[in-house]
C-alpha cells in the first residue's frame, strides 16, 4: 500500500518498477535527514495546535529512535514500501499508532524530498569543504617546502621560462581558493528552508515555517512556496557547478602529475606502493591513481550539463523528472571526496628530482632572463630581444643557469604570496555559517 494509494486502486508492477527505478538506493542516504525534517515538522505542528504537546512528544521520541537506528545501520526500506518517507511513516505508525498518521499534516512528499535534499547537500558540501581544506593546506606546505626547487615552465607544451615547485604547488592552492568561493555560494543557496511549501502552493494550515527553519538550523527560508519547489533541481545544479570547479582543479593537477612522472619529463616520482605495474612489462610504475582522478573529475565536470539537460524545459511545479537528480549528483559527491582524499595521499608522498634545469635541453628556458639582463643594462627591450634571438638562431646563446634568479614581484618564484593566498582561503571559509 502506497501513502497515496486508494483502497480500490492498484498499481501495475511494470509501472511501479519503472517509476521507482533505483531511487531507493539514494533514498537511504536521505533517511537521517528525512527523520530530522519530520522531527522539526512535528514540533511545529504542536506549536500551532495541529498536534497536542503529548502527541508531539511521543512522535518525536519514536522518530529519535528511528534516527538512532539509521545511524547504526539498522534501517532499511522494506519490500513493497515506495520510498524513505513512506518507510519512516509506516514505522512510526506501527510503533505509536494513530499519532503517526498525523505527522503529514501540512506537507507533501514533494515538501519532504525538497528539505531532505537541502539537508543532505548542505552536510555534503561541508564535508567537501573539509576535504578541499586538507588538500589546500598540503599544497601550501609543499609550496613552501619546495620553493627553491626549479622546474621548467611550459606554454603550448614547449619549454618557456623557469618555474618552481613552490610556484606550481601554490598555483593549485590559490585555484582552490576560488573553488571554495563557488562552494560557499552553493552552501548559501543550499542553506535555505523549503519545508512548509506543501505541494508547492502553501497550505491552509497555520504553519510556522520560521520555527522549522530555526529547528533545522537553516540560515533563512525559501519564502515563496512556488519557488521553494522550484529550488528542486536548481539547488542540485548549483552544487554540481561548485563541485565541477573543484574537480577541474583536481583534474588539471592530476594531468600535470601524469606528465611530470613520465620518463621524458622525470620531474617527480612516488613510492612503488602508490603506483601500479604491467602484466608484461616489469619496469612499469604507472600513475593509475592520477589517471583515475583525472577521469573521475572530468566526469564530475559533466554533471552540471547533465542536470541542465534534465531540467531546462520544465515549467514551475513538481515533476517526476526531478527524481533523477539524485542518481546524477549523489554519486558525484562521493567520487569527488574520494579524489580529493587520494590526491592528498599522493602529494604527501611526492618525491622531487634535484637540479632539473641543469640538463642541456633546458638552456633556452633562460632566454627571457638573458633579455631582461640586457634591458637592466639600458638596452631597449626590442633590441635586447633581437640580440638574444639571433644568438639562439646562430647557436651561440649561453646563460649561466646556476646563478640565482631574481624574481621578486608578487606571485613570482621569489615571492609566492603564500600568506595572502591563505588569507583568501580563510575569507572563503568564513562564508560557511555553520551552526
Amino acid at each position: 500500500m502506497k501513502l497515496w494509494q486508494k483502497e480500490n486502486t492498484s498499481v501495475s508492477k511494470l509501472i511501479e518498477k519503472f517509476t521507482v527505478g533505483n531511487d531507493k538506493d539514494f533514498d537511504i542516504l536521505l533517511a537521517p535527514y528525512d527523520v530530522e525534517g519530520s522531527i522539526a515538522h512535528v514540533k511545529m505542528l504542536a506549536e500551532v495546535g495541529l498536534m497536542t504537546k503529548d502527541e508531539a512528544a511521543i512522535a518525536v521520541k519514536a522518530l529519535e529512535e528511528i534516527l538512532h537506528e539509521i545511524h547504526n545501520s539498522k534501517f532499511a526500506i522494506e519490500e513493497g514500501v515506495e520510498d524513505v518517507h513512506s518507510q519512516v511513516e509506516f514505522l512510526l505508525t506501527k510503533r505509536i499508532g494513530d499519532i503517526g498518521k498525523k505527522i503529514h499534516s501540512g506537507r507533501s512528499r514533494n515538501d519532504q524530498v525538497a528539505v531532505d535534499i537541502k539537508l543532505y547537500l548542505r552536510a555534503e558540501v561541508v564535508q567537501v569543504k573539509e576535504e578541499v581544506k586538507k588538500l589546500f593546506d598540503l599544497l601550501v606546505a609543499q609550496s613552501e617546502a619546495y620553493k627553491d626547487k626549479l622546474l621548467p615552465g611550459y606554454t603550448h607544451l614547449q619549454i618557456a621560462m623557469p618555474s618552481s615547485f613552490g610556484l606550481w604547488f601554490g598555483a593549485y592552492a590559490e585555484s582552490l581558493t576560488d573553488d571554495m568561493e563557488m562552494l560557499a555560494a552553493a552552501y548559501t543557496i543550499t542553506n535555505k528552508n523549503p519545508l512548509g511549501s506543501g505541494a508547492g502552493y502553501g497550505s491552509s494550515f497555520p504553519l510556522n515555517r520560521t520555527l522549522t527553519t530555526q529547528l533545522l538550523n537553516f540560515a533563512t527560508l525559501n519564502y515563496n512556496s512556488v519557488y521553494a519547489q522550484m529550488t528542486r533541481g536548481k539547488t542540485e545544479k548549483i552544487v554540481a557547478m561548485a563541485l565541477s570547479c573543484i574537480a577541474a582543479t583536481a583534474s588539471k593537477l592530476a594531468m600535470d602529475c601524469c606528465l611530470y612522472l613520465n620518463q621524458n619529463f622525470g620531474f617527480i616520482s612516488f613510492p612503488a606502493e602508490l603506483t601500479t605495474g604491467s602484466s608484461i612489462m616489469p619496469h612499469k610504475k604507472n600513475p593509475d591513481v592520477f589517471e583515475l582522478i583525472r577521469a573521475k573529475c572530468n566526469r564530475i565536470q559533466s554533471i552540471p550539463n547533465e542536470l541542465i539537460l534534465l531540467l531546462n524545459n520544465l515549467p514551475s511545479g513538481y515533476h517526476r523528472d526531478l527524481q533523477l537528480t539524485k542518481e546524477i549528483l549523489f554519486p558525484a559527491v562521493e567520487a569527488l571526496k574520494a579524489c580529493l582524499q587520494l590526491t592528498v595521499v599522493m602529494l604527501s608522498n611526492i618525491q622531487i628530482k634535484d637540479n632539473i634545469l641543469a640538463d642541456e635541453k633546458y638552456k633556452y628556458l633562460f632566454s627571457v632572463e638573458a633579455v631582461n639582463e640586457l634591458v637592466n643594462k639600458g638596452i631597449p627591450f626590442r633590441e635586447a630581444y633581437q640580440q638574444v634571438g639571433n644568438q639562439i638562431e646562430n647557436n651561440t646563446f649561453h646563460f649561466d643557469s646556476t646563478q640565482p634568479l631574481h624574481h621578486t614581484h608578487e606571485g613570482s618564484i621569489g615571492n609566492l604570496n603564500t600568506k595572502e593566498i591563505k588569507v583568501a582561503m580563510e575569507a572563503a571559509l568564513n562564508k560557511f555559517t555553520i551552526e
